[in-house]
């Protein structure tokens, strides 16, 4: 009876020590899953103020006359300068005058190839920076193949292939060259003679940029009739189906339309955001939704009549011209102003100070700011709200502080450090494990 009642204690004190220990690690559980620590680093940030915008491309351009009759040659690319008198494009009278062409082309490459070779000689830094610029023009028809610009990345494909050749005849001795100098030069005396009487020229009449888009706004939209433009004016405007050429057109001289309806008091605002950046030595910008990699400086020159509450705003710009000679209708953005600040998550912000007085009794004071973890150690540091999103706040250290006082210098938020976003009875001070 008695090794019975033994048998019984016995487990009922392993039981007992079972449950002991499965309470102690089910409270240290529950405490590690139920702490409300977290950490996240603050980072510099900027957020940019725009407004949408529909409008039309404007410039003062000259449709170049299709006369027809022959295999048509473009000999310009786009967005390139066009002296008055410059050949813009070659008319040939069959097919055999084209592939003639072809021909001399393709040999006065390889004379200019020969000839590079042979007059430096390809001394070692001349290779050297050949093999620079090949390299350059890799990475150059590269991004433009990446950007879907595949007019650019033809011409980058062409300069390279010329490159890889006079680098190829680098090997090839002084003697070799003049021989082959001296053949290619009879084969295009020849080919040149054949060719007189079956080319025709066609010119520019004035300088200009060179595109090869007509779309039959040309004299629809021009820069005379911007000041009178409507609401529905503008969205009335169509392209004059007479107009067509398959030689292109010059866009003159060097300033840019950009013409959007907006409403009257937005319009308005801008133009004091306007004022306010040029005192501020800055402009308006604009970010079109394709064919340009960069933003625009414009003028918000003028609006147009008020029409039920909305007018149209005529931007003026005089840069990167040549980028834009494809660009008609395009949907843009207006950009007013970029904020710089410290991007945090908007929970992190606090509105009073806690800390421990001096009888380490919990006190409170009314104070902006985020604490952030410095060692081990919560650290409050005030800043000042510059911008607030959704979930996010960009703040910059409070302006009181000053930078040379070193109690101040050590309350300074800055990019990179770690931010307390929530936390149990969190002050000024705590210890934080």
């Amino acid at each position: 009876m008695k090794k019975k009642t033994t048998g019984l204690g016995a487990r009922l004190l392993m039981a007992a020590l079972f449950l002991g220990v499965t309470a102690y690690f089910g409270i240290q559980a529950f405490q590690f899953l139920d702490d409300p620590l977290s950490l996240t680093l603050a980072y510099q940030y900027e957020v940019e103020r725009t407004q949408d915008l529909t409008g039309f491309l404007i410039r003062e351009e000259r449709v170049l006359p299709d006369e027809g009759g022959g295999l048509l040659r473009i000999q310009r690319a786009e967005g390139e300068r066009v002296a008055a008198g410059g050949i813009v494009a070659s008319v040939y009278a069959d097919q055999a005058s084209l592939d003639r062409q072809a021909e001399i082309d393709s040999l006065e490459s390889r004379v200019e190839q020969l000839q590079y070779a042979q007059d430096l000689a390809l001394a070692a830094e001349t290779t050297r920076k050949l093999d620079a610029q090949i390299t350059q023009n890799l990475l150059e028809y590269r991004r433009f193949l990446t950007a879907d610009r595949l007019y650019d990345a033809e011409s980058t494909a062409l300069e390279l292939r010329a490159m890889v050749l006079k680098r190829d005849y680098s090997d090839t001795g002084n003697g070799d060259i003049s021989l082959q100098l001296q053949e290619l030069g009879a084969q295009l005396l020849a080919l040149r003679s054949q060719s007189e009487g079956t080319v025709r020229r066609i010119t520019a009449p004035e300088a200009g940029l060179y595109s090869s888009e007509v779309d039959g706004f040309e004299s629809v939209l021009t820069p005379d009739l911007v000041e009178d433009l409507t609401p529905s004016g503008l969205s009335a405007l169509r392209a004059d189906p007479s107009a067509v050429s398959q030689v292109g057109k010059l866009v003159l001289g060097d300033e840019w339309y950009y013409a959007a309806v907006m409403s009257a008091e937005d319009a308005a605002a801008l133009l004091q955001r306007q004022e306010e950046l040029r005192r501020a030595g800055d402009s308006l910008y604009l970010r079109f939704s394709k064919g340009v990699d960069r933003d625009l400086p414009v003028t918000l020159r003028f609006t147009g009549p008020r029409e039920n509450g909305q007018v149209v705003a005529v931007f003026w710009g005089n840069a990167y011209l040549r980028e834009l000679t494809l660009l008609r209708q395009q949907r843009s953005q207006v950009i007013t102003d970029t904020i710089s600040g410290i991007r945090v998550p908007k929970e992190c912000l606090r509105a009073e100070k806690a800390y421990l007085d001096e009888n380490g009794q919990s006190a409170t004071q009314e104070a902006i700011g985020i604490y952030c973890l410095v060692g081990r150690e919560a650290r409050f540091k005030p800043v000042q709200v510059v911008h607030s999103a959704e979930s996010f706040v960009l703040v910059t250290p409070a302006p009181e502080l000053n930078p040379e006082v070193a109690g101040d210098a050590k309350r300074i938020i800055r990019p990179g450090e770690q931010v307390v976003v929530s936390a149990r009875g969190l002050f000024d001070g705590k210890v934080l494990t």
